[in-house]
């Protein structure tokens, strides 16, 4: 007899890890067998600047825009229940630790293909350099990110996949109302979005008068859905990746 299949929204979460790393309450799970990330609601430091809604909801809303685009940037993420309370849950990824689509070199040795984004000296005082790969699986992250309006993309929040794929993580700071954009992904600003990233930011549009905003507006703010319009709008109109804005640093602190 065929096993029946895992029911990701109700087989019982298992807790096996935690990771320390991370700011708010992280932990590895697992669901009939199938790895998870879980990050309880009930484990959420308050966000001063984020006052509406939660970081589980964003996490979530940002995976339905990522799928609105049709690129598969960020993993499967849903809300559920599990041992800490409700919150949010999200696909594990075996990602390549061979690669680093952003990384930290000295400065002198920043090679073709790469952006620089920003400097600075190690512990040594040696001059050292942010940069970021030149690919078009990044430049998607970070097309989405603009579109998310997402405050805390840090290196380690894109991960490499051994297909070539780069995907993003770690999305509980976004959909902010007012430019709030900070991000290590800065190496394309002013270049012409191409036909595919049009396409996406496109399909996010379309889709927020039908199915896609009315799940968005269980998670989020009217004010928040209307303000992803208007930077799809502005995305589609000026058809280029935008330069920063805001009162908001442009480079997450860390870096990665």
């Amino acid at each position: 007899m065929n096993e029946p299949p895992v029911d990701l929204g109700t087989d019982p979460l298992e807790v096996v890890g935690r990771i320390r790393t991370a700011s708010n309450a992280t932990f590895v799970g697992t669901v009939g067998g199938v790895s998870v990330v879980y990050k309880p609601v009930a484990g959420e430091n308050p966000l001063w600047d984020f006052p509406d809604g939660t970081l589980a909801q964003r996490e979530v809303a940002a995976y339905l825009v990522s799928e609105a685009t049709g690129w598969d940037v960020v993993p499967l993420t849903w809300l559920r229940d599990g041992p800490a309370g409700p919150g949010m849950v999200q696909l594990w990824q075996d990602e390549d630790r061979t690669s680093s689509p952003v990384d930290l070199v000295p400065s002198h040795a920043v090679d073709d293909g790469w952006h620089a984004v920003l400097q600075g000296t190690d512990a040594d005082g040696a001059p050292v350099t942010v940069v970021h790969e030149d690919t078009p699986a990044l430049r998607r992250v970070a097309v989405l990110d603009v579109v998310l309006n997402n405050a805390d993309r840090k290196g380690g929040h894109v991960l490499p996949m051994p297909d070539g794929r780069r995907l993003g993580v770690d999305h509980g700071v976004t959909f902010h109302v007012e430019p709030k954009l900070r991000t290590v992904l800065w190496g394309w600003v002013g270049e012409p979005l191409d036909p595919d990233e049009l396409d996406g930011v496109a399909r996010v549009r379309a889709s927020l008068d039908g199915d896609l905003g009315a799940r968005l507006r269980e998670l989020l703010t009217a004010d928040e859905v209307r303000a992803l319009g208007a930077r799809c709008d502005r995305l589609l109109a000026e058809r280029r990746f935008p330069d920063h804005e805001g009162d908001m640093p442009a480079v997450p602190w860390p870096p990665f």
